[in-house]
């Protein structure tokens, strides 16, 4: 366990030091003191809009169908509102690359806003499980305290009761969860039924709720430092342009402790005793350390941009209520760009911008143009496995077809298939008159070709998908005869 003052690194070191690693390669457990202002009120308006669309999520629905659901497992994935089948990856790999983009090009102009303000291990962790930590165990110079006193009953009940919150808020996120992954319907039954008719889904319950467990009581700030990717990323995504939660230099040093700037004006020092030349080196920062106090990654943002910052602006709280006491305007610590902070200049229609918008674009056409020509119902028809042409009286030949239908809509749709050319005959061999909604249909059917309409070894056919008289789509297949 250490503390704040146990945690400064110097400006010239601190990009070889983690703040959550002390000299020996322990762990620092990060105290955050619970933050207050403008920023945070927001985040927790934005953050309880967030906690109310996740657990009310599985059991939104739009038509009658899941908001969301993507059950791996039975190949079933419901995308507000609009179903898609495996057969739909296409659409799913250009949507994915969309949103990567878009992640993206948001990341180059904002920085992480999206970690400090919508990431979900952000949100549980600061808005849920750290509020409930702060509300048992106290503020964190109360959490250092207990945590540095003997096991006595206070604090017995106060771990005991935290850890116990804990691992109850952890199960009842994983069972949301289990409700997206499997679906509302799917999901009541697992909690309903006997345990015994669902083993492999309580187990992964009791999984899932131990993963985050462990996540939010144990491992904290450490997911985004080693496990989550997108941090990692962030040092190829940013330039000097890009926006973030950065500190003031320009103003800000030389920093000068509040108490020895009243001596100097008093006389009770010399601007020689402080290392200064004269009153103007002073700068608006009073080292007053409070923006490192309230970190919930334990960095100093004065000495620049980092990989552990979240941009979460509990900083830009503390500071600006520090500046209110000493009659300075407040950002000193703000929404800001190293450009802007260097030469007064904010740009934000950089060539990379431009170039990652020109992608997005392009990606976004073609999947919107996917999307539209997405159709209610796929067919496809393959000849027979293992067998030939069959030669038939009067110069005719016949091959067999297997016949497979997915209906991607949630309503049953009325089906008939005719042969558009060659002139030929269809005949069932148990085909498809009707698909049910989110389902495959199978069937067979034979095809009579006259050997004048055959051209060679194969012939291309040409198929009519229809439902209730309208065409829906054309299919293609090959019909199999003998060599001429």
């Amino acid at each position: 366990m250490s503390t704040v003052d146990e945690r400064r690194i110097s400006k010239d070191s601190y990009r070889d030091h983690l703040a959550t690693v002390n000299a020996e390669g322990g762990r620092n457990w990060i105290y955050p003191k619970k933050p207050s202002g403008r920023y945070y009120k927001a985040r927790n308006i934005v953050a309880l809009f967030l906690l109310a669309f996740f657990f009310s999520g599985p059991f939104i629905e739009i038509n009658g169908h899941p908001l969301l659901m993507i059950n791996i497992i039975k190949r079933e994935f419901v995308i507000f509102g609009v179903a898609f089948w495996p057969q739909d990856l296409h659409l799913l790999v250009f949507g994915m690359l969309s949103f990567v983009v878009g992640v993206v090009l948001f990341t180059v102009v904002y920085g992480r806003l999206f970690c400090g303000w919508a990431c979900p291990q952000t949100i549980f962790m600061e808005m849920v499980f750290r509020r409930i930590e702060y509300w048992i165990e106290g503020d964190a110079s109360d959490q250092i305290r207990l945590n540095k006193a003997p096991w006595n009953a206070e604090k017995i009940l106060k771990k005991s009761s935290k850890h116990a919150i804990f691992f109850g808020m952890a199960f009842l996120i994983s069972n949301m969860f289990l409700a997206y992954i499997m679906g509302k319907d799917d999901w009541f039954a697992l909690v309903t039924d006997p345990p015994s008719e669902h083993v492999a889904g309580l187990s992964m319950m009791v999984i899932f709720s131990g993963v985050f467990y462990g996540v939010f009581a144990f491992m904290r700030e450490q997911v985004c430092h080693f496990v989550c990717p997108y941090g990692r990323m962030q040092s190829v995504m940013l330039d000097n342009n890009s926006i973030n939660v950065i500190y003031d230099y320009s103003r800000g040093e030389q920093r000068v402790k509040v108490g020895d700037r009243v001596k100097v004006d008093k006389g009770k020092a010399t601007l020689a005793d402080l290392g200064l030349e004269d009153a103007a080196h002073f700068g608006d920062c009073i080292d007053c350390y409070q923006c490192v106090k309230v970190c919930p990654m334990g960095i100093d943002i004065r000495n620049g941009i980092q990989l552990e910052c979240v941009n979460c602006t509990a900083c830009i709280d503390a500071c600006d209520d520090v500046m209110d006491k000493i009659d300075k305007p407040r950002g000193l610590i703000r929404y800001s760009s190293e450009e802007a902070i260097r030469s007064g200049n904010t740009k934000i229609l950089t060539p990379r911008v431009l170039a990652y918008s020109g992608v997005l674009a392009v990606l976004l056409t073609i999947f919107v143009v996917l999307m539209s020509m997405r159709s209610s119902l796929e067919t496809t028809i393959l000849r027979e496995r293992g067998t030939l042409y069959q030669e038939l009286p009067n110069n005719q030949y016949s091959n067999i077809y297997e016949l497979k239908v997915i209906n991607k809509t949630f309503d049953p749709i009325d089906y008939e298939l005719v042969l558009l050319e060659p002139a030929g005959e269809v005949v069932s061999l148990g085909t498809v008159t009707s698909v049910e909604g989110q389902s495959l249909a199978t069937g067979r059917f034979m095809v009579r070709l006259d050997e004048t309409d055959m051209k060679g070894m194969q012939t291309d056919l040409r198929f009519s998908v229809r439902s209730n008289g309208e065409e829906i789509e054309q299919v293609t297949t090959g019909f199999l005869g003998p060599s001429k």
